[in-house]
């Protein structure tokens, strides 16, 4: 039963990683114009690459993060989306199993989201169809609620967890005409609100705003300490400064995943940090 075990782990993620990889295809292609059923090449050379120089993170090691024809460098965050997208699909076999219509809801659900972040990381916006699509599962979601558990009123409420965290984000847009928070975060939080549900949404906004000012102000800190003046964010293409735009979806996709996944609830975190 423990080999099993193990082969069941070892398969759901390798099956991650090559997800992870057609991901890595979606991030570089997603508004170029580039179809994504194209034969994969070097972005540098354009050389077609061949069959065994496509094995999800083993030739990226094997290939020491190298075309095999120009040597130019391959970006670490590719190795990152497969190793991250294989991860998760073991934690969500851990959380799910054998649930398995739960396992594959979150399975492409999480799969989007990690597109949304590092495409988010990269250009600092989210697609519409990306959103689109994590609205396309909060339907499914209130459907599968629906039809399971018979639970009409626990529909509504969600959807108005949705709207409350998607109307918050949008106020605070309109308020700032886009300089604390962008129209695209308010956008992806209605969907994740109604998947977070009334238990998660309040704690998936506040979270989101915890680590990202968290990790902000340690990268802030981090660039003055080397004294560099400025500290690059993981997979962008510029410099994190004082006045340098900062991507949320990362941030909002963590509270979600802390405040729906784990439970995470703010209110016993504020009571221990504050107690009665």
């Amino acid at each position: 039963m423990i080999e099993l075990a193990h082969y069941w782990y070892f398969t759901i993620f390798v099956l991650g990683t090559v997800i992870g990889s057609f991901l890595n295809v979606v991030i570089y292609r997603l508004h170029t114009g580039r179809s994504v059923n194209g034969r994969s090449h070097c972005m540098s050379c354009g050389e077609t690459l061949q069959w065994y120089e496509l094995f999800p993170v083993v030739s990226y090691l094997v290939l020491h993060a190298r075309c095999r024809t120009c040597g130019a460098y391959i970006p670490l965050r590719y190795l990152t989306v497969e190793l991250l997208t294989g991860l998760t699909f073991l934690l969500l076999f851990t959380l799910f199993a054998p649930n398995y219509i739960a396992f594959l809801f979150h399975a492409v659900l999480l799969s989007v989201l990690i597109v949304i972040s590092v495409y988010d990381l990269r250009h600092t916006i989210i697609p519409d169809e990306l959103t689109t699509a994590v609205g396309g599962l909060a339907f499914v979601s209130l459907v599968l609620e629906y039809v399971l558990m018979d639970h009409a009123l626990g529909v509504f409420y969600n959807l108005v967890s949705g709207i409350s965290a998607g109307g918050f984000l949008f106020f605070l847009w309109y308020v700032s005409k886009g300089k604390w928070i962008g129209l695209g975060d308010a956008k992806l939080a209605l969907p994740l609100g109604i998947i977070a549900g009334t238990s998660g949404a309040l704690s998936m906004i506040v979270l989101s705003f915890w680590i990202g000012a968290a990790l902000s102000v340690s990268l802030l800190l981090l660039g003055m300490l080397l004294k560099k003046g400025k500290t690059v964010l993981p997979f962008a293409c510029a410099g994190l400064t004082m006045k340098s735009e900062v991507p949320f979806a990362p941030f909002l996709i963590l509270g979600f995943l802390l405040a729906h996944l784990f439970h995470v609830d703010i209110f016993v975190i504020t009571s221990h940090l504050i107690p009665l």
